[in-house]
């Protein structure tokens, strides 16, 4: 957790970034993450002032509105901004980005014509999130000098393995495993792994920018960020066409850094 301006930033992640079956994970950068129900009201009972930051990359987009339930909640009986939620860590666009880099940080002096196989948990009952990551990975690939760019997903179909497995199909002599999320992909034999997606250092300093811009936002607009959530939200529940604009021409770097995963 990390202070901005009096308020403590929570960290608050779902799918991408908590491993299925665990209430919290820890992340190098990030600290402790927690869900954005039950987790997120324990710990705000600790922390009067806080901003809670979405630990997504665009493929989980009821995070923030389920953060903003619980904020409005938590805030009853509390000064106005007191409680602030800020804009997710990424956007689909940013992911993107970041697969690339990481991609050719892998492929560094490496095969060519090794696949690269984006690998992030499934999201469970939300088959937009999960068809996404392949959308995903064809937009990684389009602009990469290698030779294939594929998705599996971990707890999903296709599995890790028959990702593996068709990605050596499709000639492949080399498959690397390459973390579309936070959580890193499981061991696959056979296989190399990109490491992290983003550093810590990146991650850190993206959460303190979240923040930042959140305080912000309060100070100049008056704007706790909840409202805005909260329709998002309600929006998501009317129709699941509201993704993110892509395309190689609007691809954000977002702190120069970070975009490199440094």
């Amino acid at each position: 957790m990390t202070r901005t301006l009096g308020r403590t930033a929570l960290p608050v992640g779902g799918h991408e970034s908590i491993p299925a079956g665990t209430a919290a994970s820890t992340m190098a950068g990030a600290g402790e993450i927690r869900g954005p129900g039950r987790g997120l009201r324990t710990v705000l009972a600790d922390h009067p002032r806080a901003v809670v930051v979405p630990m997504t990359l665009g493929r989980d987009p009821g995070l923030a509105p389920a953060a903003a339930q619980t904020l409005a909640w938590a805030a009853r009986g509390r000064p106005p901004g007191h409680l602030l939620l800020a804009e997710p860590l990424g956007t689909v666009t940013h992911l993107v980005g970041w697969l690339r880099a990481a991609i050719m940080r892998g492929l560094r002096g490496g095969d060519r014509t090794a696949a690269s196989l984006l690998v992030a948990p499934a999201a469970g009952p939300d088959a937009d999130a999960d068809a996404e990551l392949f959308k995903v990975a064809r937009l990684v690939w389009h602009h990469l000098p290698v030779h294939l760019v594929e998705a599996a997903l971990d707890g999903g179909e296709p599995a890790v393995a028959e990702g593996v497995e068709r990605c050596r199909r499709l000639g492949a002599r080399e498959v690397m495993l390459v973390p579309a999320s936070f959580v890193p992909p499981p061991p696959c034999p056979g296989t190399v792994a990109a490491g992290p997606l983003l550093r810590p250092a990146a991650i850190a300093a993206l959460v303190r920018e979240r923040a930042a811009e959140a305080e912000r936002r309060w100070e100049r607009d008056g704007d706790d960020g909840l409202g805005a959530a909260a329709h998002h939200g309600h929006s998501h529940g009317h129709s699941h066409h509201h993704h993110h604009a892509i395309s190689d021409d609007n691809e954000t770097t977002l702190e120069g850094a970070a975009a490199h995963g440094g």
